[in-house]
């Protein structure tokens, strides 16, 4: 029966692997590891009331885990999601007009915090904090590490659930951009919400940006020419039946790029349950597949294939 079909609890699970990285607390977790814990200390002593770093204290949960503080949102932007999943807010509420946090939606979507108009992150720590000061007070009985940590999946299942396909998509393209930002982090020199410029080891600049066909393009500029070199297509589908028309669809798209004069033709696809074979059939110009569940979720053999391939294809060292 079509009704039992497990595609849309697979399509979750992709989200779902995405959003571990991203605003869930295994991102959180991963960015406190990396900052100078004498500066959360400093921070969570300006944002957190007393009264509620005695209930997480006496419940052994860590300040940081349920209050924002600057450091953590500069070095992450996308855990502004984090904090407001676990306030139970939806994005519709959250970044509506009225509310002040239009500001902030760029950080959560697209992980980009611009230096040169850095939204007010102190503002939105205090505000914040006294909200979640106030989930701490009221839940009953006493908030456990459990409740932290499950309490962001309610309101990140609705928000799933209420999202079309054409939205999971849009949403798989976005994540696996933010998997591309965490591989050619460290040789950013310019970043907006759909472009990366990056200076590679052989000091020429390299053009990385999200755009309609491919669903990400490679460029490096050469002698004042700019060469295309990679097209990437994502499909975050995951009916079955329905893959061999995803890779039609990226197929049009490669023919595209290629008359555009890109070399190298990347599909990023769901290849749980599939015969790759079969999907060459109806992409014959991709060179090079790749499982989406994996490039999201940045563990796999796919992802470690995709990282190395992606690195040499913009001229950087790992």
């Amino acid at each position: 029966m079509k009704s039992l079909s497990p595609s849309r609890q697979v399509a979750f699970h992709q989200l779902l692997v995405a959003a571990r990285k991203t605003c869930l607390m295994d991102a959180l977790g991963e960015a406190l590891g990396e900052l100078d814990p004498k500066l959360l200390k400093k921070q969570i002593s300006d944002y957190v009331p007393a009264d509620a770093q005695k209930i997480l204290a006496s419940a052994g949960i860590r300040d940081e885990h349920v209050f924002p503080v600057p450091a953590v949102l500069e070095h992450k932007p996308t855990l502004i999601g984090y904090y407001r999943l676990l306030l139970g807010i939806s994005q519709k509420r959250f970044y509506r007009a009225g509310t002040g946090m239009t500001l902030f939606k760029s950080m959560e979507e697209r992980g980009h915090l611009n230096p040169k108009r850095r939204p007010p992150l102190e503002s939105f720590c205090a505000e914040m904090s006294e909200q979640l000061a106030d989930l701490v007070r009221q839940i009953s009985p006493k908030i456990t590490m459990r409740d932290v940590s499950e309490l962001p999946l309610i309101t990140l299942g609705a928000q799933f659930y209420g999202a079309n396909n054409n939205t999971i998509g849009r949403k798989a393209t976005l994540d696996v951009f933010l998997s591309v930002v965490e591989i050619v982090k460290e040789f950013i020199v310019i970043q907006d919400s759909k472009k990366i410029t990056i200076v590679n080891a052989s000091k020429r600049q390299v053009f990385i940006a999200l755009s309609g066909d491919p669903d990400i393009r490679i460029q490096e500029e050469f002698e004042d020419t700019l060469r295309n070199k990679v097209a990437i297509e994502i499909k975050g589908g995951t009916d079955v039946s329905n893959a061999h028309n995803r890779a039609g669809e990226a197929e049009k798209s490669h023919q595209k790029a290629k008359k555009l004069g890109f070399r190298d033709f990347w599909t990023i696809i769901s290849k749980a349950g599939l015969n790759v074979e079969k999907l060459k059939q109806e992409s014959p110009t991709t060179n090079s597949w790749f499982d989406v569940a994996q490039v999201l979720g940045r563990e796999g053999d796919d992802w470690k294939e995709f990282r190395s391939r992606f690195a040499d294809s913009v001229g950087i060292p790992l």
